[in-house]
């Protein structure tokens, strides 16, 4: 449906506006335009059948999609035969389907919900295929005191006191 139309937005039914880490009151109207241009993405509550007609077969990757406040993770559909780069370079649309996914928002404080497919918009999102979960503090020994990073000096903060004869040990501050 968001792919499919014809114009820069649609018109709904028995619409509610509730606005993501808002906590006012939601709206509800018994119409509503939205600007697609506007939305970050759709969420299906139920299966969508794809039209048999315009079928073609794909593979599926892991992916991460960041839709800034929104981070959603799930696996988009690729064409086949073709390396990541490339497929990634064909992946079209208004709207892209993400299967099996869950969204969240750590800033605006949205937990971590899934859905059988979120439709993201297309022109607000960035995606990472695949993608990796790291630790940047993996390597660095936190409780060791003195361990840096390489290529990392210690500051003057860092440095050890010497006795000040101004100040005696137990008035000295910091």
């Amino acid at each position: 449906m968001l792919n499919s139309a014809e114009h820069e937005f649609l018109v709904l039914g028995n619409a509610t506006f509730d606005e993501f880490g808002s906590t006012g009151q939601a709206i509800q109207a018994d119409y509503a335009q939205v600007n697609l241009g506007a939305v970050l993405f759709g969420v299906a509550d139920e299966p969508v059948e794809p039209t048999p007609e315009l079928r073609v077969p794909k593979i599926s990757e892991r992916a991460l999609i960041s839709v800034p406040p929104f981070t959603v993770t799930g696996h988009i559909h690729l064409m086949p035969e073709r390396d990541l780069h490339d497929a990634l370079e064909d992946l079209i649309g208004r709207f892209v389907p993400v299967t099996e996914a869950t969204y969240w928002s750590d800033r605006v404080g949205e937990a971590r919900q899934t859905a059988l497919v979120v439709a993201i918009n297309h022109s607000r999102a960035q995606f990472l295929a695949p993608f990796r979960e790291i630790d940047p503090w993996a390597g660095l020994d936190r409780a060791a005191g003195g361990a840096q990073a390489p290529g990392w000096t210690a500051s003057p903060i860092d440095a050890p006191r010497l006795a000040d004869p101004a100040w005696p040990e137990v008035d000295r501050p910091g």
